[in-house]
């Protein structure tokens, strides 16, 4: 009697455990933080140095580093929506390309981002597959990069050039 006694006990803080759970993440779609996926307009862009490198940066920097962002699905369930709305918000303010000129930008870290493989993160190259760069296409990528935005390195080259 004591084990059929347990179960009952145990079955019943189960189920009052996931009604808390589900009444929980319920309540959590109603907080508006990460739902409204209005993207701003794009104001104005960079000079791409070439349409190849546009398509690139399209494919794996511009879900965050544009206001053209593709919303997926799971993008509009909390408390994901709010993990996705926070680095969206980071990444357009560190960098944004839709919004070209309106602010400094930190253009000449983007090459050593991605030669350095910090972008795209791997987080994100999980879910996005298309943003994963083959090792040509990421050194094409790369090249179009400095062309259309320079280079930390190639402007601290250059310095050093004009001292000598």
């Amino acid at each position: 009697m004591n084990k059929t006694h347990f179960s009952w006990v145990k079955t019943i803080v189960v189920t009052l455990a996931l009604s808390e759970a589900a009444l929980i993440f319920i309540g959590l779609q109603f907080i508006p933080y990460g739902r409204g996926h209005n993207d701003p307009p794009v104001k104005a862009e960079p000079e791409w140095d070439s349409p190849k490198t546009r398509e690139f940066f399209s494919r794996a920097c511009g879900d965050c580093h544009s206001n053209e962002t593709v919303w997926p699905w799971y993008g509009y369930i909390a408390p994901i929506s709010w993990f996705l709305q926070y680095d969206i918000d980071k990444s357009r303010n560190s960098f944004n390309v839709s919004e070209w000129g309106r602010k400094k930008s930190n253009s000449d870290d983007v090459a050593e981002a991605v030669r350095g493989g910090s972008m795209p993160p791997t987080r994100y190259t999980i879910l996005h597959p298309s943003a994963r760069l083959s090792a040509s296409e990421k050194q094409a990528f790369i090249q179009g990069l400095v062309a259309t935005f320079g280079s930390k390195h190639e402007s601290e080259r250059k310095g050093e050039q004009d001292n000598d």
